[in-house]
């Protein structure tokens, strides 16, 4: 439906959208992007406050107009383009956004039902026309229980977790952390009933109950830098490698997820890993920008030599 946008009511409605998207907005520069005058913008303020929506104003030079906090707008204003970004931006993150059965989807459907004709069809074609990969919904982790989780690392309180792998497990955690990691959720914690710090996969979560004990997570605590290390750890190959270079250097050349590294002396720096697969390991680290060691395991040795080799023919044609 059109609407006439000198009517008070598409003036009013520009107001809140304008207040909406720019909190603390003076009535000078309201009236400036209504094209209208200070006492006009004003009164459409005013129209905003008759029918219940909690407009608040600061008064004073640096003061302003912001909606109340806690309250729901009616109208989503979104334009086209932020419209269907949003639905490519879920879709692309979550492939059951495309299933209106799914939570995901359920909240995607009620906001292309709010949206103009112009914006809801473009939306809704590319909603119907996304594939969903082959077992995409094997890793997505229950949005309620993932929710749980965040809430409990943010008030610190240990839990009670059941964990579905060979067998299904309980364990007690202290949940010190979730990250994101190639579409994986994962949660970083100490678990008390292994004594022994653990990254699990928070889709592999099927329980939780929340205990009355908190606790203090590490002071130092990088949570990507420690789920990148946990990767590297526990395969087949143990991997050292001496680097004649400083680990401040080294640092830059070497991904976090290929081991740890440790400082043997102002010019050498040690990578400590472990691999399932030398000839893809052998690669990463042919990057490293400096004269370098490999200590063990022989297969990692071997796979060097074959790329190198490989390397020096392709560099002669």
């Amino acid at each position: 439906m059109l609407v006439d946008q000198t009517s008070p009511t598409a003036k009013a409605l520009l107001a809140l959208e304008l207040i909406q998207n720019s909190p603390g907005i003076t009535g000078e520069r309201l009236g400036e992007r209504l094209g209208v005058t200070d006492r006009a913008a004003r009164r459409y303020v005013g129209i905003l406050r008759e029918v219940g929506l909690p407009i608040e104003s600061t008064p004073g030079r640096y003061g302003g107009y912001r909606v109340g906090r806690g309250f729901r707008l009616p109208p989503l204003m979104f334009s086209t383009a932020e419209a269907l970004g949003l639905m490519m931006a879920a879709l692309e993150g979550h492939h059951r956004a495309a299933d209106p059965t799914d939570p995901a989807g359920s909240a995607l459907d009620k906001i292309i039902r709010v949206l103009p004709t112009s914006v809801a069809e473009p939306a809704e074609a590319i909603r119907r026309l996304i594939t969903p990969h082959p077992n995409a919904d094997s890793s997505y982790p229950d949005p309620e229980i993932t929710a749980e989780l965040v809430q409990a690392c943010v008030n610190r309180h240990r839990l009670r977790i059941g964990y579905r792998r060979d067998e299904d497990l309980v364990m007690e955690v202290d949940p010190w952390a979730i990250s994101i990691r190639h579409g994986r959720w994962y949660l970083l914690c100490w678990s008390h009933t292994k004594d022994a710090r653990r990254v699990l996969r928070v889709d592999r979560i099927t329980t939780i109950d929340v205990l009355p004990d908190t606790f203090i997570p590490p002071e130092d605590l990088d949570p990507v830098r420690t789920i990148l290390e946990h990767f590297s750890e526990g395969w087949k190959y143990q991997v050292e490698v001496l680097i004649e270079a400083p680990i401040a250097d080294v640092e830059h050349w070497i991904a976090r997820n290929l081991g740890r590294l440790e400082e043997v002396d102002a010019t050498h720096t040690r990578l400590i890993g472990s691999t399932d697969e030398p000839e893809w390991y052998a690669y990463r680290i042919a990057s490293i920008q400096a004269r370098f060691q490999v200590v063990n395991p022989p297969e990692l040795r071997e796979a060097i030599h074959t790329l190198g080799k490989n390397l020096v023919r392709a560099a002669h044609g």
